[in-house]
């Protein structure tokens, strides 16, 4: 069977043979291992490689504990994790149909798992929709995004070497992707929660700079950390590592060390109730707005009109925490003591618990504090991103995920992460199940083929298929099925107005130890 070969910068590749019209590039180095003397340092380009490169399988992961279904797992001594996949629609004999709009998708994971080879990113689909489709994989957790100090005379160790990964595979996008039938001058970046804030934060930094003219961010969570909390947090990971809070000391430790030690001090915030918001999902990485290299949050920067040059489409599920409870990430709540405990941590108005006991007078505790905590991270904080960019003059699109169902052996929420599958177009995946809550239907196949195809018409022309926000607000997509029975949970978005309004006096602010 005939393979494709590619020219990149770096070499040449050879892909798997092609699919239904589409052809798999997978693994391709696109900077330097980030280990050794490259640790905790800005990513190097990669250096050439002689012959032709075999490119038919997924690259090493990223350091990390998780096991994700149908995904590689990360191993002690994996170093070659800067990789990332293309896949392209290609004519007979294997040439490539463009030059085609492409897609990089940032895949989420609190910045400490996960990776572009998860199967629900499989890009087949988005490709026979007429896109070309990339992924890849970034520095996650310690590596990419913990405090390192300054001190010794190894070069510096820049903040968010998470984030500066992403902007080198967008560089790297931007050399080569011609050669796999895309158009580097068409490109649209996406991702979904912390791959969502990621895409986020790159429309404001000017490393980012026009490597991408639109963006699509599914569940962005914020607020972006401070330095006081990012310091905060290295010294407990060095304490927990046993090593010293020192450049060297956190050098001298192995990426599996740092690993488990990250994972520990996870554990202690989830046990220990007067950790403040840490105890409730404790997350401990993620982008820190230091002022230089990112300069503010997200929404304080579109505020300012950073990033009014780039078209934006914005979605959110409305139940994104019922995800969380059910897989134990975050802590229970019982009592109505411990929901204005969480609301006390989070510094939230009084008037906000008990604006969501009125929309929602007959749930249980647990369920409006659900309700609450996935609007403050991703609802609320996803709606005003989408409103401050079309405000400041940028042309903005804003959907919510709503797609239910109810029956007994069949419940469906729309929660966190659930809408991913819709847009790929990769309902049929057996690790999806249990996000889209069984098999699917056939209302759920004709979802997902107009999220695939609002994606696909966003990245070719920047229409999605309704219209743009004005600046005051509206109108807004409901992605949703023609056969939700009963919801499974109280759906409190379906006044959106209401909800809203109960935020108006809270304010974002990057978290603080």
């Amino acid at each position: 069977m005939v393979t494709s070969v590619f020219d990149t910068t770096c070499g040449r590749v050879r892909g798997r043979a092609p699919e239904r019209g589409v052809v798999a590039v997978l693994g391709i180095p696109y900077a330097e291992p980030p280990f050794g003397s490259n640790r905790f340092r800005a990513p190097r380009p990669r250096r050439p490689w002689a012959g032709i490169r075999d490119c038919a399988g997924f690259g090493p992961v990223a350091p990390q504990s998780a096991e994700l279904p149908g995904a590689p797992s990360w191993s002690p001594g994996d170093e070659d994790v800067l990789s990332l996949n293309v896949w392209t629609p290609v004519a007979a004999g294997g040439i490539p149909a463009g030059p085609l709009p492409v897609l990089v998708w940032i895949h989420g994971g609190a910045y400490t798992f996960g990776s572009g080879a998860q199967p629900d990113f499989d890009g087949t689909a988005l490709a026979l929709a007429g896109l070309v489709m990339v992924t890849f994989n970034y520095r996650l957790g310690f590596e990419g995004f913990g405090h390192v100090p300054a001190g010794g005379e190894d070069g510096p160790c820049p903040p968010n070497r998470g984030l500066l990964d992403q902007i080198a595979a967008l560089k790297w996008v931007r050399e080569n992707i011609a050669a796999f039938g895309g158009d580097p001058g068409n490109v649209t970046l996406a991702g979904q929660s912390a791959g969502a804030t990621s895409a986020a934060c790159l429309m404001t930094m000017d490393g980012a700079r026009g490597l991408f003219g639109r963006a699509i961010t599914h569940s962005p969570v914020g607020p972006c950390y401070s330095p006081e909390l990012a310091g905060h947090l290295m010294e407990k990971v060095a304490a927990e590592a046993a090593v010293p809070a020192t450049r060297a000391g956190l050098a001298a430790a192995s990426p599996h060390a740092l690993v488990r030690a990250s994972d520990a001090v996870v554990d202690g915030y989830r046990h220990s109730p007067e950790s403040g918001h840490l105890h409730w999902d404790p997350v401990i990485y993620g982008p820190v707005a230091d002022g230089v290299q990112l300069r503010a949050d997200p929404l304080a920067a579109l505020a300012g009109g950073a990033a009014a040059e780039i078209d934006l489409l914005v979605c959110h599920a409305t139940q994104e925490y019922w995800l969380l409870d059910a897989v134990s990430s975050a802590a229970k709540v019982t009592t109505e003591e411990q929901l204005a405990r969480f609301a006390g941590d989070f510094e939230l108005p009084g008037s906000l618990p008990e604006g969501y006991r009125t929309l929602m007078p007959d749930a249980p505790v647990g369920d409006v504090h659900l309700a609450l905590y996935g609007d403050l991270a991703y609802g609320e904080y996803s709606s005003r991103l989408a409103e401050t960019h079309a405000r400041s003059g940028g042309r903005t699109f804003l959907s919510r995920f709503d797609r239910q169902r109810g029956e007994p052996h069949s419940v469906a929420y729309a929660w966190h992460c659930a809408d991913v599958p819709f847009a790929f177009g990769n309902l049929a995946e057996e690790s999806v199940r249990f996000l889209i809550g069984g098999a699917p239907t056939a209302s759920d196949h004709h979802l997902s083929d107009r999220m695939t195809a609002a994606w696909a018409g966003f990245a070719a022309t920047g229409e999605p298929g309704w219209e743009p926000l004005a600046v005051s607000g509206g109108p807004v997509r409901t992605w949703e099925t023609t056969d939700t029975t009963r919801a499974p949970a109280p759906g409190h978005w379906s006044d959106s107005g209401a909800v809203r309004a109960l935020w108006r006096s809270f304010r974002y602010q990057p978290l603080r130890p």
